[in-house]
């Protein structure tokens, strides 16, 4: 392990660990930034979930993005494929020949997959700020971040494993596609499911929220979800007033794009929050058990309604949390409105749909 006091060459090959979920790969994305900045000629990869790779096409500070199916795996652990697909996966790490292996995801299993890379140097958290403290022991150096706000926490670790100056975050993200489903002129977008029940705003509450938004200024309210979750969207849809709400299930791209072209969004603690945040797009966040100060969209185009008081938790209920069930369709609308009437503030936001994706 190297002292402080010995210098440590720049590295030419980084692997940047972060495997899901979406909120995290949009927390990562100004590390990664920082990373390509500070070390322009150094080769970056970045392992993650497949179904998150979307988010990182085209990505100028990744040379590749590896598809990294952990999930899968351990649910197949008993099929002899499952292990050849592994070490499969493994060999390709290691012929990367990485001097340096960041770990952002903090868990047993990415620090396990950053000494599997066989990496040289292998950077964390300290162990007081990860999740499974026993992740740190992969390590070959933890570092001390001092930061609130998760991205402000990702910076704040390449910029102690690379140095570099500190500048804004950047989000570069893809471009995204235009579903059929969604209307021709302005609308809002909300993404009601979040990863635990006591993160959501109760689904009838967007309903009336939709009622408001359409006697008043006759936007409609595109309610995304995944493909599974489109019966309910639809059946809601269908006791609403003709035209209020309309049901938007959708891939990751046609969800970018979404977000790109809406006039105003509502969100909760999910990723889709996290992505209009990282887009610029204006609108209302929900909050309930969870810190917006740690988790929060971040920059200033989305205003955070929490209520005073409610204590942080981040067990996952089944259940919706009470200040959540207690905020009306009346306080967000007001708090939307001022949103929709206000200047749409300057983000840095980089489109890449012109760059090539990485391989």
């Amino acid at each position: 392990m190297s002292s402080p006091a010995t210098p440590i060459p720049p590295p030419s090959s980084v692997l940047i660990l972060r495997f899901g979920a979406m909120g995290d790969i949009l927390h990562t994305l100004p590390a990664a930034a920082h990373l390509r900045r500070t070390l322009p000629d150094a080769r970056i990869v970045w392992a993650v979930e497949p179904r998150w790779a979307p988010l990182l096409a085209g990505n100028p500070a990744i040379d590749r993005v590896l598809p990294f199916p952990l999930k899968a795996w351990r649910k197949n652990l008993l099929r002899p494929a499952a292990w050849g697909e592994l070490r499969t996966a493994v060999r390709e790490l290691r012929a990367e020949a990485f001097d340096l292996a960041l770990d952002f995801q903090g868990l047993i299993k990415s620090a396990a997959t950053a000494r599997a890379s066989g990496a040289a140097r292998r950077e964390g958290f300290l162990p007081a700020e990860l999740r499974e403290p026993f992740a740190a022991r992969f390590y070959t150096r933890c570092l001390p971040v001092n930061r609130r706000h998760v991205v402000d926490k990702n910076l704040a670790l390449a910029r102690g494993a690379v140095g570099g100056e500190a500048r804004p975050a950047e989000f570069s993200l893809p471009l995204g596609k235009i579903s059929e489903k969604l209307p021709a002129g302005d609308f809002l977008l909300a993404s009601p499911f979040a990863g635990w029940r006591s993160k959501e705003w109760p689904l009838r509450r967007y309903a009336e929220l939709a009622e408001l938004s359409w006697s008043e200024r006759r936007l409609p309210l595109a309610l995304d979800c995944a493909p599974h979750q489109a019966a309910e969207v639809e059946a809601l849809a269908a006791q609403a007033t003709a035209g209020a709400i309309l049901a938007h299930p959708s891939s990751l791209d046609e969800l970018i794009g979404a977000t790109r072209r809406a006039r105003a969004v509502i969100g909760v603690d999910s990723g889709p929050l996290h992505l209009a945040a990282a887009l610029g797009a204006p609108g209302v966040a929900l909050f309930g058990p969870t810190d917006p100060a740690r988790n929060g969209p971040y920059g200033q185009s989305l205003r955070v309604l929490r209520r005073a008081g409610q204590p942080t938790s981040y067990k996952r209920d089944a259940h919706y949390a009470p200040a959540l069930e207690q905020l009306s369709a009346d306080e967000v609308w007001q708090a939307l409105s001022e949103r929709l009437d206000a200047t749409r503030p300057q983000f840095a936001v980089v489109d890449t749909s012109s760059w090539k994706a990485g391989v």
